[in-house]
C-alpha cells in the first residue's frame, strides 16, 4: 500500500486550513516473554523482548474539521517478521448537523469495533485484527475507509467504503484443524481484483428500554482466510508443506444484542455468512452465535473491590469442519477491580472446548505505578508468559 500518496493528499488538504490546537499523546512499551517448548518451531528462540511505540496527534483544521494521525511500531529482538509498522488511524473528520439529525464523516485509516462479548466479537469484521502483537487481546491493523455516521433520536446509521484489503499478519505456525504448518507470506484471492476489491458494510445500533443492539451487513472479502495447503515453498530452501491464505468474496448479517437489569446483563452475537470455504475445502454457509452472562458483585466481604463474573457460550451450526477454534466453546472468566487510586485489577478466565476435551487459560494482573508508568502481568495458557511497562504521555 502507498502510504506515502495518502500522507501527501493529506497534507495538501490540510494546508488550505488555519491549524487552531494540536495535540500530541500515546504510548510506549517494552515488554519481554517467555515461551513453552509446545509453541516454538525449530531454530527459534523461548523468549524475546517487544518494543512498541503508538503515538496519537490530534489537530483541529478548522471549526466543524480536524486531523488524526496515530502511527505504530513493534521491534521484536528475536523474530524478524514480527518487527512491523502500521498506520492505526490517519482520517480527516468533518461533521455537523443535517436538520434534527447530526452526522459525521471520516476519510483515511480507521479502526472500528462491533459488538458486545467478551471472548471473541462475531460481528466485528470491518479491520483486520494483528496476531503478530498479541493473540487474545486482538489489536487491530488501520482500514482506508470512507465512513458516513447520521445519528438522532431515531439511532445511528452508519455506511462503509473500504477501498483496499488488509491481509491477517501471522506470527510462527498456524494449527488448524488438520496439522502445524509454516504460513505462506503470499495471499491468493477469490477476486480479480485482490486486495483493491472494494468492499460495503453498513450498521444500524439503538437503545430501546433496556436493549442496546446493532444489526449490520458485510459484502466483500472476507477478513478471516481459509487455507491452501500446498508443497509449493516461499524460498527454494525451504522444504515441505505451506499453508496459503485464500480469502473468499462473502456476504454477512449480524445482530448484536446486550439487555441490561439490575442483577446481570444478558450478551448475544449472531451471524449468518454466505461464501465461505469449511475446513474441507468445501464451500458452505453457516451460522454462528455468541451468548453470554455478566454479573458484578460490589463489595464482596466487605471489601472496596467488585468481582464481575462472565460466562459465553460459543457455537457454530459447521461443527467439526470449522475452520479456527469456536464450534462449541464455553468462556468462564472472572475479572476483580480493587477500586484504588492505582487502578489495580486481577483477572482469570478459561476457554474450555466442549467438544475436543482441550482448554486455554489465561492470568493477568494490571497495575500503574505513577501518572505516567504502568505494569502488566500475564499468562496465556501453555504459549507464553509476559511482563510489559508502558509508558504513558
Amino acid at each position: 500500500m502507498r502510504l506515502g500518496s495518502f500522507f501527501a493528499a493529506l497534507a495538501i488538504f490540510a494546508t488550505g486550513f488555519q491549524a487552531q490546537a494540536f495535540e500530541i499523546s500515546g504510548d510506549i512499551s517494552i515488554q519481554s516473554r517467555k515461551y513453552s517448548q509446545s509453541v516454538t518451531a525449530k531454530g527459534q528462540r523461548s523468549s524475546t523482548h517487544i518494543l512498541s511505540v503508538a503515538p496519537t496527534v490530534h489537530g483541529d483544521i478548522a471549526e466543524n474539521s480536524s486531523i488524526v494521525i496515530s502511527p505504530y511500531f513493534r521491534y521484536d529482538s528475536t523474530e524478524s517478521k514480527s518487527t512491523h509498522t502500521d498506520l492505526r488511524e490517519a482520517y480527516l473528520l468533518m461533521y455537523g448537523d443535517w436538520e434534527e439529525n447530526s452526522w459525521e464523516i471520516r476519510l483515511g485509516f480507521d479502526s472500528v469495533f462491533w459488538g458486545v462479548a467478551e471472548v471473541h466479537n462475531l460481528v466485528d469484521i470491518v479491520n483486520q485484527v494483528d496476531l503478530i502483537d498479541h493473540p487474545r487481546d486482538r489489536p487491530k491493523l488501520g482500514q482506508p475507509m470512507a465512513h458516513l455516521t447520521v445519528f438522532g433520536d431515531w439511532g445511528t446509521a452508519e455506511a462503509f467504503l473500504l477501498p483496499y484489503h488488509r491481509k491477517r499478519s501471522f506470527a510462527g505456525r498456524l494449527v488448524s484443524g488438520l496439522a502445524s504448518f509454516p504460513i505462506a507470506e503470499y495471499s491468493l484471492y477469490e477476486s480479480g481484483a485482490e486486495q483493491r476489491h472494494v468492499d460495503f458494510a453498513f450498521r444500524y445500533s439503538h437503545s430501546v428500554g433496556l436493549a442496546d443492539f446493532g444489526l449490520s451487513a458485510f459484502a466483500g472479502t472476507s477478513r478471516e482466510p481459509t487455507f491452501i495447503l500446498s508443497n509449493q515453498s516461499d524460498t527454494p530452501s525451504q522444504q515441505g508443506s505451506i499453508l496459503i491464505p485464500y480469502y473468499e468474496q462473502i456476504r454477512q448479517f449480524g445482530i448484536d444484542v446486550q439487555l441490561t437489569t439490575e442483577s446481570l446483563l444478558y450478551k448475544m452475537e449472531a451471524i449468518h455468512r454466505r461464501g465461505m470455504r469449511n475446513i474441507l475445502g468445501k464451500e458452505e454457509n453457516y451460522s454462528a452465535a455468541v451468548l453470554g452472562l455478566e454479573r458484578t458483585v460490589y463489595e464482596p466481604l466487605g471489601s472496596q473491590a467488585d468481582l464481575t463474573l462472565i460466562s459465553e457460550w460459543l457455537y457454530d451450526n459447521r461443527e467439526h469442519r470449522t475452520i479456527g477454534n469456536w464450534q462449541n466453546d464455553l468462556y468462564l472468566a472472572g475479572f476483580l477491580n480493587f477500586n484504588d487510586v492505582n487502578g489495580t485489577e486481577l483477572s482469570a478466565g478459561i476457554v474450555e472446548d466442549l467438544d475436543r476435551n482441550e482448554h486455554t487459560w489465561n492470568l493477568e494482573f494490571k497495575r500503574r505505578m505513577s501518572n505516567n508508568w504502568s505494569m502488566r502481568l500475564e499468562a496465556l495458557g501453555d504459549r507464553f508468559v509476559g511482563m510489559n511497562f508502558t509508558f504513558g504521555f
